[in-house]
């Protein structure tokens, strides 16, 4: 049965930011032709509605910008089928570090042109630092000067997340910003990581919760930062999923942790961690699959990471789970 509204039916608006996570349908009016209004559908995970202006992920990995006043009917639909392909959608560089940007959403946000302001009260770098996409909309050094400001104004240092390909990576270098924390973006299809082994069996199963628990924070290694800010990065996104693995007897805390954020077709990993006394006993492996799992029932086919380029051990871990290079992003500080 089509998803998109029914030519003829009843338009109404029966969708509300409660639905942010959401598979829906939704309606617009985009013109008038020859004294008759046109529309268009859009179907897609609703990623976010916000200040008047709503967000849609399609099953490609696109996403659309609807302004709030244009919509003319919404609805919740149910998820699309899953599918056991093996080809990840084609994003750009661009696109993909918007997906991702959801996915760890900063707690407050304002736009300089196509670039988007990101502050956190310091919680990582990817949630206080601009992420540079498409056109600020005023010269460079203009652009450079404000987003200084903005940092300082909330007494944070100013930082720039810059793909590696984007087309001002050479001018912020010219003007003077350091480049540091070079960082790999990895993809691979979702569907062979479904498959990825249970762990021990004396460990037990993998648990998974919508919420964060004590255990999980305990063995997270950013555990002293995680201030009311910073808990709200972690929990944030569409469709948040929390792994936890109970570690060995006599090992007190769990043997592994993970996240995992569905947006549309694809599926954000994070947070995956092992303590030492665990590690080298397939606990992450066995935790991945577990998410994996998760996030194909709600319909993701792609999955994508973060891993910083010098981690040689978890680059590792992905080549044999199957991840490969999708691009790279580099962090840029004004130099003192």
């Amino acid at each position: 049965m089509p998803a998109e509204i029914p030519s003829g039916a009843r338009l109404e608006i029966r969708i509300t930011p409660a639905d942010v996570g959401k598979r829906v349908s939704v309606r617009r009016l985009t013109g008038v032709a020859d004294g008759h209004p046109t529309f268009t559908d859009t179907v897609g995970l609703l990623a976010s509605w916000d200040a008047g202006v709503v967000y849609i992920t399609r099953k490609s990995g696109e996403t659309v910008r609807i302004v709030e006043s244009s919509l003319v009917a919404g609805k919740v639909v149910p998820p699309a089928p899953a599918r056991r392909g093996l080809a990840v959608p084609r994003v750009t560089a661009e696109e993909l570090e918007e997906i991702a940007s959801r996915g760890w959403p900063a707690g407050e946000t304002a736009r300089l042109g196509d670039w988007t302001l990101r502050a956190s009260g310091g919680f990582t770098r990817r949630a206080n630092s601009v992420l540079v996409a498409g056109d600020p909309g005023v010269a460079l050094d203009d652009a450079l000067a404000q987003v200084e400001r903005w940092y300082a104004e909330r007494r944070l240092p100013a930082c720039l997340q810059v793909p590696d390909s984007s087309a001002w990576a050479q001018r912020i270098d010219a003007a003077g910003w350091a480049r540091e924390a070079d960082t790999l973006i990895r993809t691979a299809p979702l569907a062979p990581l479904t498959s990825l082994p249970e762990p021990p069996a004396h460990l037990g199963r993998v648990r998974l919760s919508r919420d964060v628990d004590a255990a999980w924070l305990a063995a997270y290694h950013r555990t002293g930062e995680l201030t009311d800010a910073a808990l709200k990065v972690v929990s944030g996104g569409a469709s948040v999923w929390f792994a936890t693995l109970p570690g060995a007897a006599g090992h007190p805390g769990p043997g592994a942790i993970g996240r995992a954020v569905v947006d549309g077709p694809w599926a954000l990993f994070g947070a995956v961690e092992v303590p030492p006394e665990h590690r080298r006993g397939g606990l992450a492996t066995a935790l991945m699959g577990a998410l994996a799992r998760r996030a194909y029932e709600e319909g993701a086919t792609a999955a994508h990471l973060q891993v910083e380029a010098d981690n040689a051990a978890a680059r590792a871990l992905y080549d044999r789970l199957g991840f490969t290079d999708h691009h790279g992003y580099h962090y840029r500080r004004p130099l003192a």
